[in-house]
């Protein structure tokens, strides 16, 4: 069954097929903002996907339900050892590598953000790491490459904009088998895409002004920034106008949603 085959059969009932989102937010607060912002700048409802919070637990996923996957950010560092990784992240982590392997294989529709870069990098056998390239919360400005020219969700764009990052790992090159789209001045791996189908940022294409200074907040001890910045960082997000990220993430969905 082919992605754009939009529906599946149950009980020889046909159902429409739905996106699947996978998170990784073990705060309450920050995965609900997360979820809403994917909703609203993907122009989605939420009867068309399917939110699975993987702090809670992996269910079985066959891939043949949904018309994509979306995986988001979180506190999780896909390069930390073992020891140093959450509970629950040593739990969904293999299962989520398995699927990114199936996903790859099927050139399946993806779009990841932040750790959905890294892990879609590290199932790729690319080098992601704490070493060099991490951003703290905030805007920058995102450059794409001649390769975004004529890239589906990238082409028309404009060649620089600004977008909203924050975090500690990144990929340290660009992911064996993956096109460069998209590069900053602090991070040269911004955007990539495997085969036809397969995208991952480490911006966050869901992100604005609020949520920023949301995630300020509950992340102001985890180490992504000094907390005696939060305040200073919160008020910069607010004058930022940032757009440009939010029409990938319509792009994507209106692509293949069918």
């Amino acid at each position: 069954m082919r992605y754009a085959d939009c529906t599946r059969a149950i009980d020889n009932v046909v159902m429409p097929k739905s996106c699947l989102l996978l998170q990784l937010r073990p705060e309450q607060a920050a995965s609900d903002q997360e979820y809403h912002a994917i909703l609203d700048a993907g122009g989605l409802t939420p009867a068309e996907v399917v939110r699975v919070e993987m702090n809670h637990g992996m269910p079985d996923l066959d891939l043949d339900d949904y018309w994509a996957v979306i995986v988001g950010g979180g506190p999780s560092n896909i390069s930390y050892p073992e020891d140093r990784k959450y509970d629950y992240q040593r739990i969904f982590e293999p299962e989520l590598r398995k699927l990114l392997i199936e996903v790859v294989r099927r050139d399946f529709p993806y779009l990841g953000a932040c750790y959905g870069l890294s892990v879609l990098a590290e199932a790729l056998g690319g080098q992601v790491s704490t070493e060099k390239y991490g951003e703290s919360p905030g805007a920058t400005t995102i450059e794409l490459t001649g390769d975004a020219d004529a890239d589906p969700l990238l082409r028309g764009l404009p060649d620089a904009f600004r977008a909203f990052v924050g975090h500690k790992e990144s990929c340290q090159d660009v992911p064996p088998g993956a096109t460069l789209l998209a590069g900053s001045e602090g991070c040269p791996v911004q955007a990539v895409r495997v085969g036809e189908h397969v995208y991952a940022t480490q911006f966050h294409p869901e992100l604005d002004g609020e949520g920023l200074a949301l995630r300020i907040e509950i992340y102001r001890h985890d180490g992504y920034f000094d907390p005696a910045e939060a305040d200073y960082l919160t008020e910069l997000g607010h004058r930022e106008h940032i757009t440009v990220p939010q029409e990938i993430l319509r792009r994507f969905v209106a692509r293949y949603r069918g």
